[in-house]
């Protein structure tokens, strides 16, 4: 998996915005009434089957809306669930890796320099690493997250 697909993964959860748990954050069952935990009426008998055309419909053609994840919501979740760790995830690429639990290394942050298309030297210098984060946080937009603009400029 590539270095930002375990950084979306860590914050969005294994499925994504689209269908995934989020990072942190627990299922909760659906709460149900007196009325609805009584045993239902029979279901009604089945229907001679229709025509291909008449089952196909139109809501499986269309795509899936995405979700807006509070990415910053999540990261701060996540930094509570540390005990609030002393990390400047909010402007450091090498801090948000930690909170995230991924190797921050220089090689690591080359290769997402790479990936993310970053054209100046991969030396680990402060450009480098602001303009990863910048980056990181833009793509986990275009994703399906909400990030203030604070974490993108």
């Amino acid at each position: 998996m590539s270095i930002f697909g375990k950084i979306k993964t860590a914050i969005f959860g294994e499925h994504g915005p689209l269908g995934g748990q989020f990072s942190g954050r627990k299922p909760t069952p659906p709460q149900t009434t007196a009325a609805e935990s009584r045993p239902a009426s029979p279901p009604p008998p089945p229907q001679a089957p229709a025509s291909p055309a008449a089952t196909a419909t139109p809501a499986a053609a269309a795509p899936a809306q995405p979700v807006d994840v509070d990415v910053e919501q999540v990261l701060t979740g996540i930094a509570q669930s540390k005990g609030n760790p002393n990390l400047n995830w909010r402007t450091s690429i090498v801090d948000l890796m930690k909170l995230l639990d991924l190797d921050s290394s220089l090689d690591n942050r080359k290769e997402l320099a790479t990936e993310l298309g970053y054209s100046g030297a991969k030396d680990g210098s402060a450009e480098m690493n602001i303009w990863l984060h910048k980056a990181v946080m833009r793509e986990l937009e275009k994703s399906g997250g909400r990030v203030p603009a604070s974490l993108k400029d």
